[in-house]
């Protein structure tokens, strides 16, 4: 390797990874929080089938699901100013990846609902506990515990998905590589080299999930839960 490519290692790494502390993981960490708020709600929507809006959430998820995310991007970007509603880079990177995760939380959210035991739900009815109540401080609580691995999966899927936002303008971290490659005609080795750090901080969040796991104990019978609601999602 000529100290030429060495050089411009060194020199693109501090832009790239400056471009992934200011943009690819404030998107993610905001889509993410959005996103999953968005999947409780459409996840108790659609487990207690409220009237109108479950129909609603399931057209929503038919949708999202069903379309590439890049289609979202453009279509939100490029395709909405047409109709007159102008949305700048970033939010619209935002509202697409928060209504993506939302999506494909809400089936998570929904598969570890229907998880809980039946006789869970009738023992708090015979305690005289509403809907609402034993949603909030029994079937929620479990369902959230057994949901964490397969949403851990949803987040770091969502740090690799969000070089996509390099196609609306985003400065993240693999549009700054396109720019210096442009600069340098040294495509391999830029591309590599943000390869590896998005393989660095996907590593560092595998990490985290493993400690996470260790920490809730999950007992067997969550573990194939957990193993069938992420298998549903592949």
């Amino acid at each position: 390797m000529d100290g030429r490519i060495i050089e411009i290692i060194v020199d693109s790494f501090v832009p790239i990874i400056t471009a992934g502390f200011q943009y690819t993981i404030p998107l993610t960490l905001i889509s993410f929080t959005l996103g999953t708020l968005l999947a409780i709600l459409v996840a108790i929507i659609r487990v207690s089938k409220v009237k109108i809006l479950d129909p609603i959430c399931r057209f929503y998820v038919w949708v999202i699901r069903g379309t590439p995310l890049l289609v979202q991007l453009f279509v939100v970007f490029f395709g909405l100013p047409k109709i007159g509603f102008i949305i700048e880079p970033m939010p619209a990177g935002i509202l697409v990846f928060t209504l993506s995760i939302g999506a494909y939380s809400s089936e998570i959210f929904r598969a570890a609902i229907l998880s809980i035991p039946k006789g869970q739900w009738e023992a708090a009815s015979s305690l005289g506990m509403s809907y609402p109540a034993t949603l909030r401080r029994i079937i929620l609580p479990q369902a959230t515990k057994i949901s964490i691995p397969p949403l851990f999966n949803s987040f770091i899927s969502l740090v690799k998905d969000t070089s996509l936002a390099s196609n609306i303008t985003i400065s993240e971290m693999f549009l700054v590589t396109q720019r210096i490659t442009a600069r340098t005609y040294e495509p391999l080795v830029l591309y590599i080299e943000v390869g590896c750090i998005y393989l660095i901080f996907c590593t560092v969040l595998n990490w985290v999930q493993n400690r996470v796991e260790d920490k809730l104990m999950l007992s067997k019978s969550e573990k194939k839960k957990v193993k069938e609601i992420v298998d549903n999602q592949i």
